[in-house]
């Protein structure tokens, strides 16, 4: 059987090569094939055709995996490559989106279960924004809903699905989240990454507060993201904030941040610790300025600040 499937699977990846009219038909027929992995790969391929006028197919496929869908569809691969399918080919009906935004499915493993759907749902979400049967507030209400998901996963993609909405309720809904928290860093650090997306100079103070919040992920997570904005503000903040911490763990989080901004201020800060600061903190600085290995101009200016070290000592 497993031979059958993969035979099966090889035919209709031939299809890319070929006629797009000529593959129509096969494509169709796999659709209701009975192996989900015939039906993922079927999808994939209508996708990158673009063959929108067999969505109705894809329609009638989906509906069918998700009956009995630990059966007809485990790990919900057939009913992701299907929705992955709608978005490219700019499907704008929510109704496939938001049943499988709304899906658990819970399969056997190891130890107990585990829910499969996870992707699933985050891809869902993430396609709202294409939607054109929905209003603007019920896109957001169904943001807010994947922001309480036991998945961080599925967290993840309601900020990012805040950020490409943009407007002022994305921007307020994302600052709440940051003050909320969660029990995931990278969702925070996410929420650190979408609103500097969306506010850019405006999100550098609100962000910088949380430099000095007492959950030490936390800080992590809003050095990095201030650095990798590379906004104006961000450097100084950062600065300022290494020369308060007495953390050191987090001073090198802070250094990290710095050099990845690429910013001038931030590199001459980093090379006058490499020359004149401290025996720990100029070695934390070069671990830093690694970032730039393969940049020549940058790994010049340190081996010249090594080397005036050096000299100093």
């Amino acid at each position: 059987m497993a031979r059958k499937t993969e035979e099966r699977i090889a035919e209709l990846k031939s299809l890319r090569s070929g006629s797009t009219e000529a593959a129509e038909p096969l494509l169709r027929k796999a659709l209701h094939d009975k192996s989900n992995l015939v039906v993922a790969e079927a999808a994939k391929i209508i996708a990158e055709l673009h063959r929108s006028n067999v969505i109705p197919d894809l329609l009638t496929a989906l509906d069918r995996l998700f009956d009995d869908p630990v059966k007809s569809d485990p790990k919900c691969w057939g009913k992701l490559a299907i929705l992955k399918a709608f978005a490219a080919l700019d499907y704008g009906d929510s109704a496939p989106f938001l049943r499988a935004a709304r899906h658990i499915q819970m399969e056997p493993v190891y130890g107990g279960q585990e829910d499969m759907a996870i992707h699933l749902r985050a891809n869902a979400i993430l396609a709202l924004v294409q939607c054109t049967d929905l209003t603007r507030g019920e896109i957001l209400r169904h943001v807010v809903d994947a922001l309480a998901d036991p998945s961080d996963t599925v967290r993840i993609e309601g900020i990012r699905t805040l950020e490409q909405m943009n407007g002022e309720e994305s921007a307020v809904l994302l600052r709440l989240k940051a003050h909320s928290g969660d029990k995931r860093s990278a969702v925070i650090g996410q929420v650190f990454d979408s609103l500097l997306a969306l506010e850019q100079g405006r999100a550098v103070e609100f962000i910088a507060g949380f430099l000095k919040s007492p959950d030490p992920e936390t800080r992590d997570e809003a050095a990095l993201s201030l650095g990798a904005s590379r906004l104006h503000g961000a450097v100084e903040s950062l600065i300022g904030v290494w020369k308060e911490s007495r953390s050191r763990e987090f001073s090198v989080v802070i250094l990290r941040a710095l050099s990845s901004s690429r910013d001038e201020t931030a590199l001459c800060f980093l090379l006058e610790l490499v020359r004149d600061g401290l025996s720990r903190d100029a070695t934390a600085a070069l671990e830093a300025l690694e970032l730039h290995a393969t940049s020549p101009e940058i790994h010049a200016r340190t081996e010249q600040a090594k080397a005036e070290r050096g000299k100093a000592d």
